[in-house]
């Protein structure tokens, strides 16, 4: 029973984090204009809670795992192998994915939220929007697929360190979900519409959980969750880097940015402490 918990559990914090693109579209929908600093602060926060947890304490339960099947310098060794590998497929997936409909290359928030203008009038360029608008669906459910099977695997091994990870997808998930459905709805004038395939778009990290489930369940152990968690930290790191600061820096200033990344770092480790 404790491990069917355990499954649930996962598959719902999993689910959380990517419905926030929901969030998102609701905000464009009924926010005029965004306050971009503190958007930037989350954003940054939110990339000092991943880099933190990742290297801190993702890479070492890694490390663990595998040197208990491996041994001390062949663990340490496909640790690190792990932590490069799930980096490498991260950049893959983003290399596959055109700039333009690529939801993590920074684009001005005021350009992609700004709803209040035109409404109800009609588009030259309606196509052009909503071809925009489902590729961003499409880039962003590929994006998530790996976060939902990172955040599916860390909440089955440590719910207390996957809650954190939660809150910074979920965070970093938000404009995603500002970037589908804003393109939509000028496109078309439907909120419902804009709204479910924004909301859709989020499901590729519960249905990448899944996945992860049904396939790596039944081999499951010190290996392949070591494997596993080593490619999470790299994963995690990446997204901070390539997508969280960078986004953090075009909504704000420099050192907004930095703010949150050591306020997300400060949190994160004493939740790990008060864990301890």
């Amino acid at each position: 029973m404790d491990n069917i918990n355990g499954v649930l559990l996962a598959f719902g914090l999993t689910l959380i984090a990517g419905m926030s693109t929901g969030i998102g579209s609701a905000i464009a929908f009924f926010a005029k204009r965004t306050n971009e600093k503190f958007l930037s602060v989350s954003l940054g926060f939110s990339a000092g809670v991943m880099i933190y947890v990742s290297m801190v304490e993702i890479f070492t339960k890694a490390r663990s795992s595998l040197v208990i099947p491996l041994g001390e310098k062949l663990g340490a060794t496909v640790t690190v192998a792990g932590f490069f590998g799930g980096m490498l497929l991260i950049a893959l997936i983003d290399k596959l994915i055109p700039s333009a409909e690529n939801p993590h290359e920074p684009k001005h928030g005021t350009e992609l939220i700004d709803t209040g203008s035109g409404k109800g009038k009609p588009r030259q360029n309606s196509k052009a929007l909503m071809r925009t608008g489902l590729f961003t669906a499409l880039a962003i459910a590929i994006h998530n697929f790996p976060e939902g099977l990172a955040t599916f695997v860390s909440a089955l091994q440590e719910p207390s360190v996957a809650i954190p990870i939660v809150v910074a997808i979920a965070i970093h998930n938000i404009p995603e979900g500002i970037a589908v459905s804003v393109p939509i709805y000028y496109a078309t004038g439907d909120k419902k519409k804009a709204f479910l395939y924004s909301a859709l778009s989020g499901l590729a990290e519960p249905v990448g959980a899944l996945v992860g489930y049904l396939i790596l369940m039944p081999f499951m152990s010190d290996l392949t969750f070591g494997i596993l968690f080593a490619a999470v930290a790299g994963i995690m790191v990446f997204i901070s880097l390539d997508e969280l600061l960078p986004s953090a820096r075009e909504y704000g200033e420099h050192h907004l940015a930095m703010t949150g990344l050591v306020a997300g770092m400060v949190v994160m480790a004493i939740s790990l402490l008060l864990f301890m």
